[in-house]
């Protein structure tokens, strides 16, 4: 499936901004940053269970807010980017 994660954390104290490099780092693992607190993620079933699992016990969900969007079709049937878009498809093989 395709997950789009956007977060907002609450930075205003050092436990904070820990949270939020704490946040980063899991989505980091799981999909591509397509904006500051935006990722794209192409996961399996239980790959996603992992990954909001990960995020739920990261942030405090009385200061931070979390939305994953489970999207059902893929990201070139429903995306339109415009400006900077250094995204890359990540379901074709990667050659460096």
């Amino acid at each position: 499936m395709w997950v789009l994660a956007t977060y907002d954390i609450n930075t205003e104290t050092a436990k904070g901004r820990r949270r939020l490099r704490k946040i980063a780092k899991v989505c980091e693992g799981f999909g591509q940053r397509v904006q500051k607190s935006v990722f794209e993620c192409t996961l399996s079933a239980p790959q996603y269970e992992q990954f909001k699992h990960r995020l739920l016990r990261t942030i405090d969900e009385s200061e931070d807010s979390l939305r994953l969007y489970k999207l059902t079709k893929g990201r070139p049937n429903i995306v339109e980017a415009f400006g900077l878009n250094d995204v890359r498809d990540l379901s074709e093989p990667l050659v460096v």
